[in-house]
């Protein structure tokens, strides 16, 4: 029975992203074990029948001793277990398990690019970023390697900087949804038109940039608008803090929601998707989720975000920071509602051709396969 090793920055990101594709190897006959951070939901992943190694890393930190320690402990951990594969998810884990992978002599590294985050958001990357990029050009010089991309940018940004080969690169769309848990479901016939944001609260996910949008349009639609903000507080130090959310929402027009697990419920009772993120995405599953329920979208024009939009079709695509265009756009959706019909219907067509889990899936199995044959 081959030995799968998941490594996920944290538990709840694993179980809303990676969860069918560890369940879908199970059943393929691999032995799976998911290596994480336990914020809470160890046992959780425990109750699915998946078995669960505590990773002792931090999302956020700097802190050179604590990530060489990490490392450390990824290398001590792949020479003792000799997983056949080792599946990294997120750019971290991918920096320090990759390098652990390499030196335990690991027989197949599966590494997956779910964005690259603020990392390498300026235009110009910082020493750190090259630095970055040296680290993992070294660790990815190997042949039993696989990189999934989410979109065509990010495998050009690692392709560019020679950190891979081209025949190491694996295109696969997001991390999939369930169509049938995430059935077209009409808009509800609600006094409100609900538009709803869902996402880490940081900056760059433009939750301020909707607010402004919001604002925009108050005097014409406070008493026919509701604007949802769903998402917890996040670790990362230039996270939104409670206190700001709080003083730009008023709890009626502009409702900030905190962490939910209902977002299902949400997107059924919702009529919009916004989601004016500046962060470089891989391809925002609450994008997925959204066009598979049949809502139209306005998102912005860049990385992995545009990759769940076409152009009038099923929403519009903005440009970044600029909530004037924004504001336009929702007024469009606010006063047709047969456009938002339309939009919606498209939008489900998009997810069945694009975004199924069970392609995904049978992607996933694809790679280890192979991998596990070289």
């Amino acid at each position: 029975m081959p030995k799968l090793f998941i490594v996920v920055n944290v538990d709840w990101f694993f179980l809303s992203h990676r969860k069918e594709v560890a369940l879908a190897a199970q059943r393929e006959g691999y032995d799976v074990t998911i290596v994480t951070n336990n914020t809470g939901m160890k046992s959780v992943i425990e109750g699915i029948g998946l078995k669960v190694i505590d990773l002792p890393m931090s999302r956020s930190g700097k802190n050179i001793i604590e990530e060489l320690s990490t490392l450390k402990f990824l290398y001590k951990l792949y020479r003792k277990e000799k997983p056949d594969v080792v599946h990294h998810v997120g750019l971290k884990t991918i920096l320090w398990g990759t390098l652990a992978a390499k030196l335990a002599k690991v027989r197949g590294i599966v590494n997956a690019i779910s964005g690259l985050g603020i990392f390498f958001s300026a235009e110009k990357m910082s020493f750190s970023s090259k630095i970055f990029v040296q680290l993992l050009r070294f660790s990815h010089h190997c042949n039993n390697l696989a990189v999934i991309f989410q979109n065509d940018e990010d495998k050009s940004l690692f392709l560019r900087n020679h950190i891979i080969g081209e025949s190491q690169a694996y295109m696969i769309k997001g991390s999939g949804v369930d169509l049938n848990q995430f059935c077209y479901t009409t808009e509800p016939n609600t006094i409100k038109i609900k538009v709803l944001l869902t996402a880490r609260m940081i900056p760059e996910k433009g939750i301020f940039i909707l607010i402004d949008a919001a604002n925009l349009l108050k005097s014409e639609y406070k008493d026919k608008v509701q604007f949802l903000l769903c998402g917890g507080i996040d670790d990362n130090p230039n996270a939104i803090k409670e206190e700001e959310l709080k003083a730009v929402c008023d709890g009626d027009y502009i409702q900030w929601l905190g962490y939910r697990m209902d977002v299902l419920e949400l997107l059924k009772s919702s009529n919009i998707v916004a989601f004016p993120s500046y962060y470089k995405e891989g391809l925002p599953k609450s994008l997925i989720e959204a066009a598979a329920v049949g809502r139209p979208i306005i998102t912005t024009n860049s990385i992995g975000c545009k990759e769940t939009v076409i152009e009038g079709y099923n929403g519009f695509l903005v440009p970044i920071k600029n909530s004037e265009i924004l504001a336009a756009c929702l007024k469009k959706l606010f006063d047709d509602p047969t456009l938002r019909t339309s939009m919606g219907k498209n939008s489900r067509c998009l997810a069945e051709k694009d975004f199924s889990i069970e392609d995904v899936i049978k992607k996933h199995m694809e790679i280890y396969k192979h991998l596990t044959t070289i």
